[in-house]
């Protein structure tokens, strides 16, 4: 098993920032794939940024160049620095940990709320 904590959302007007966190703990491999989803009001889940399990990074188109995914191993912590935020990046956002080793896994943290007003 393996548990996500995530912090760092909040309210923020628009063009500021805001960095989210994600601690996964319990059973982790060095071997696996962690990112960020977001749910806005009212739309489908959809990915943000994600580490894949060969380490390579992916985005989605509307937030290049305005967010970073970055991971610290060590803390088996991944963050989100979102920049330049837009209205349309309110959203609970996600962050999910997929097991590649042994049986493929996906698990959910709780969500964090980032509400960015106009």
């Amino acid at each position: 098993q393996v548990q996500l904590v995530e912090s760092g959302g909040g309210l923020v007007q628009a063009g500021g920032s805001l960095r989210l966190s994600c601690a996964a703990s319990g059973s982790i491999f060095s071997i696996n794939a962690m990112g960020w989803y977001r749910q806005p009001p009212g739309k489908q889940r959809e990915l943000v940024a994600r580490f894949t399990s060969g380490g390579a990074t992916n985005y989605a188109d509307s937030v290049k160049g305005r967010f970073t995914i970055s991971r610290d191993n060590a803390k088996n912590t991944v963050y989100l620095q979102m920049n330049s935020l837009k209205p349309e990046d309110t959203a609970v956002y996600y962050c999910y940990y997929t097991q590649i080793m042994g049986p493929i896994a996906t698990y959910w943290g709780q969500g964090t709320q980032v509400t960015v007003s106009s």
